[in-house]
């Protein structure tokens, strides 16, 4: 008997969130599925999905989408493009994909408000910090798009940016592998994975977890980042409930 309450004290313990209020940064590779590119329907309703289970646990949850599967102005092959231009068009792709993932959540039940840096007023609401904090404490989901409105910041920096202003307390970094390696496992087999990392060894070692810019924004505000698998089923639920899921970056 005593066992079994002691099973049941666990399992409480378990199921209660580690963080009250998350940013979560989605690239926009996150969305293209196995298809490769634009808007995969199966795979953002499996995303919608995991978010709905992390709203039902009473987490206040954020959202920074990247429009990488659309467009990336940085990395545009075969286009000569003026580089302030290309941002412009890739903040624009964010907001298709914002557009996208709140109809797959209202669909799922859950209420939630697009908030765009680039003002689109018959689309979205303008962000306004306080507006985005209180939409949080109305239980909605925030889904942040048009990165920081200017060019030559990535929505790595935008997510850390707005991850401040919100007072995030953490920032969920989703990924194609299992955390941070000192070197990409998809070329590498052998790459050493950390569990634990701190900001400036991220900087040291030029590891790909986030732009320097963003690195330096978090290191410099104590925001720590969770880097995990988003292609495992649960993964983000199971980062908000703190089990031991990717990698962290923290101060040494």
């Amino acid at each position: 008997m005593a066992a079994a309450k002691k099973a049941g004290k666990k399992s409480v313990k378990k199921s209660k969130p580690a963080y009250k209020r998350i940013l979560l940064k989605l690239s926009g590779e996150s969305f293209q599925g196995p298809q490769g590119f634009g808007i995969h329907g199966e795979t953002i309703q499996g995303i919608a999905r995991e978010l709905k289970d992390v709203h039902a646990l009473g987490v206040q949850t954020a959202i920074m989408v990247g429009g990488g599967n659309i467009f990336r102005g940085a990395r545009q092959k075969g286009f000569e493009i003026e580089r302030a231009t290309g941002d412009y068009m890739g903040m624009l792709a964010t907001v298709i994909n914002a557009l996208a993932l709140q109809d797959a959540l209202e669909k799922e039940g859950v209420f939630t408000r697009v908030l765009s840096a680039i003002e689109m007023k018959e689309v979205s609401e303008p962000f306004i910090r306080r507006r985005a904090m209180r939409h949080l404490e109305k239980d909605r989901v925030v889904i942040f798009a048009a990165g920081t409105g200017n060019p030559y910041f990535s929505t790595d920096t935008a997510a850390a940016l707005r991850a401040m202003e919100i007072k995030a307390d953490v920032i969920l970094k989703a990924t194609r592998v299992d955390g941070v390696y000192d070197a990409d496992p998809e070329q590498i087999p052998d790459a050493k994975f950390f569990a634990a990392i701190s900001y400036r060894e991220v900087l040291n070692q030029n590891l790909k977890v986030m732009d320097s810019t963003a690195i330096s924004l978090c290191m410099d505000n104590g925001m720590p980042i969770v880097v995990f698998n988003m292609n495992r089923p649960g993964n983000i639920k199971r980062v908000v409930l703190g089990e031991r899921v990717g990698s962290k970056v923290t101060p040494a």
